[in-house]
């Protein structure tokens, strides 16, 4: 059986390395290719830990960490994203900022993604927030990496409420698996009233 709670506060603090370690995992895996290291999340993760809006929806079997979704004002992670929506008529201190939502592969289908989004989407109307929106990465179609039996998640993100925010997209750079040297990715933001 699959317990789902939402963690604040000490409660995230508590198990940060247990969601570094599930981002570093997952995030390895199509799309994003991700050679993460337990330092650089740990340093990722404390300062998001210590918003008092931020929220991790987390998935526990038997104690045991297995998924694990995060939200947190769009204005604590400002200096990331704010020029990517400038011009966009958004206020990102009226957004919801839905980081990661990583799953291990045996926990998908189950219903646990659709959680992730409810408990992030009442929080987000609990804290007064009017939008919430997250992005996902861009790679090419022909990427050589690109699993032949991928399906993205866009049918599920718009079956939620949520739409592509036409050229709102964000540059970062990270280490990808098997390259020797960061670059560049985008990353496609998506939102809806929240």
């Amino acid at each position: 059986m699959i317990q789902i709670r939402v963690l604040q506060g000490d409660e995230m603090r508590a198990i940060i390395d247990d969601i570094a370690g599930l981002r570093i995992s997952v995030f390895r895996d199509w799309p994003y290719l991700y050679d993460g290291d337990l330092e650089y999340e740990r340093d990722y993760l404390a300062p998001f830990a210590a918003s008092e809006k931020a929220i991790a929806v987390c998935a526990f079997d038997k104690g045991r960490l297995v998924g694990v979704s995060t939200a947190a004002p769009m204005s604590d992670h400002a200096c990331d994203f704010a020029k990517a929506f400038e011009g966009s008529g958004l206020d990102i201190a009226e957004i919801y900022y839905f980081a990661e939502s990583v799953l291990l592969p045996d926990y998908r289908g189950q219903g646990i993604g659709h959680r992730f989004f409810d408990e992030r989407e009442t929080y987000g109307r609990r804290f007064g927030f009017t939008s919430a929106a997250f992005c996902s990465v861009i790679r090419p179609a022909d990427h050589p990496k690109r699993p032949k039996d991928y399906v993205p998640l866009d049918a599920f993100w718009i079956k939620r409420g949520y739409a592509k925010l036409d050229h709102v997209i964000a540059r970062f750079s990270w280490l990808d698996i098997g390259e020797k040297y960061q670059n560049d990715k985008e990353l496609q933001f998506w939102s809806s009233k929240s």
